[in-house]
């Protein structure tokens, strides 16, 4: 018999710079922040926030969102690696595509302009460390 799940916990994503991709997630997304160790902490909050791994994970509608930076400095994000190819965000609506992607221009992040993916409409653009990210909203 399969296993049987209700949603997805958690997503973490392996960065190379954690001020640089807190500054693009932020920045973007704008969660709050669910865990991260604060500059001052003491060996027993370091202790038990282990599972960070110097990273930040935030908390977005259905579950939580991670980066751990571990990357080597000069690694590349390819979606034509076994593992991840993209990452897929909901929006309400084709509106909020629309404030999309002038929140991305503000912000001089490149993306593919608003596409019709037949019965969906989707945003494509990419972090800084190139992962693949999308937005999609239902076709009205």
């Amino acid at each position: 018999m399969p296993i049987t799940i209700d949603g997805v916990s958690h997503v973490r994503l392996t960065v190379r710079d954690i001020a640089t991709s807190r500054a693009f997630y932020d920045g973007v997304f704008g969660w709050d922040v669910a865990f991260e160790l604060p500059d001052d902490a003491d060996e027993a909050t370091r202790e038990k926030l282990w599972f960070l791994f110097g990273g930040v994970i935030y908390s977005i509608p259905g579950g939580l969102l991670g980066l751990r930076p571990v990357a080597p400095g000069d690694d590349a994000f390819s979606e034509d690696r076994v593992g991840l190819d993209h990452l897929s965000f909901t929006v309400p609506d084709r509106g909020e595509l629309d404030a999309a992607t002038e929140l991305l221009d503000s912000l001089g992040v490149a993306h593919g302009g608003v596409k019709d993916a037949g019965g969906m409409h989707i945003l494509e653009f990419r972090d800084p460390d190139g992962i693949a990210l999308e937005l999609s909203a239902p076709s009205a």
